[in-house]
């Protein structure tokens, strides 16, 4: 006589139950969410194009009107005076070239210490240099241009070039601080503990591991600094006063490309006004070159390093 035992029930897992509760609760939506996902999709791709259109016509106009001033005397010759024809902006390129410098040289390192230091301190001092550094990127230019003018200008010698590098590497320090503490901030934690169980000191680990690890978000950073106090006019206004000739000296009041195109597009000479178009052309172009290359450059370095 066969005996047939009686099948045992198993208890049932309440974490299972629950599991399979929220699968079945998730495939009976799945259809609902996925249309609500493409209409908000579509919504922000809308959105995107209503807020490149307005670009890419300021884009396709500034080409239009300064791409036929654009020739080998504007890149070689300095600025006319006003009734004579011809010219062109070589001098405002140097003194665009030799302030940008400048600054550079003086924000880059004093920047990316900053950034080091809070990005390794969580104090109060960082704190208030965190705060200082999002208050100061918020400071309209033009309040950058009546302190440089105050700070520099009636203190040190008049105009000068020293002076717009100093409201511009103003402008541009915040910049590359934040910046730099993000870059930094990115770098996994375990590469500064296997540098520490190698014995190596914490300068040793911030110079060698460290920064060039984060080089690709901190070159990112730099550029895009360079590329916003590129285009901004208020703080030379005030500081570097404008040259018609060529001045290579940075202690000399100097002419650069905003104020070239702020001067010669309220001129009532058509000849001007053509040189403020094409000034105006250099300059977006140099600024959209410095923005694209700098995520490009990143994006390269990232994939190299992986």
């Amino acid at each position: 006589m066969t005996i047939v035992e009686a099948p045992v029930e198993l208890p049932v897992d309440a974490t299972t139950e629950r599991r399979r509760a929220i699968q079945a609760a998730a495939s009976s939506s799945l259809r609902r969410r996925k249309l609500s996902s493409g209409i908000a999709i579509g919504v922000c791709w809308a959105f995107l194009g209503i807020a490149i259109i307005p670009l890419v016509a300021v884009l396709i106009y500034v080409t239009a009107k300064g791409l036929p001033a654009w020739n080998v005397d504007f890149f070689t010759q300095s600025t006319t005076p006003e009734g004579i024809p011809g010219g062109g902006v070589w001098n405002a390129i140097v003194g665009t070239v030799e302030i940008t410098l400048i600054a550079v040289a003086v924000t880059v390192p004093l920047g990316l210490l900053c950034g080091l230091f809070l990005a390794e301190s969580n104090g109060r001092i960082a704190a208030t240099l965190r705060f200082t550094a999002d208050v100061m990127t918020g400071v309209p230019s033009i309040t950058v241009g009546i302190f440089g003018y105050i700070a520099i200008v009636k203190n040190f010698g008049g105009y000068s070039g020293l002076a717009g590098a100093f409201a511009i590497g103003f402008i541009m320090l915040p910049v590359i601080t934040r910046a730099g503490e993000t870059a930094i901030r990115g770098v996994p934690q375990s590469l500064n503990e296997a540098a520490l169980a190698l014995g190596a000191r914490r300068a040793t680990i911030a110079r060698r591991v460290v920064v060039p690890t984060a080089l690709p978000g901190i070159i990112t950073g730099v550029l895009l600094a360079v590329a916003r106090g590129l285009g901004e006019t208020a703080p030379l206004l005030l500081t570097i006063f404008g040259n018609q000739y060529l001045q290579w000296n940075p202690t000399k009041p100097m002419e650069a490309l905003p104020i070239l195109i702020y001067n010669n597009s309220s001129q009532p000479y058509a000849d001007l006004v053509q040189v403020a178009w094409g000034a105006a052309l250099l300059l977006m172009v140099v600024v959209l070159v410095l923005s694209i290359g700098s995520r490009l450059f990143a994006a390269r370095l990232q994939k190299e390093r992986r």
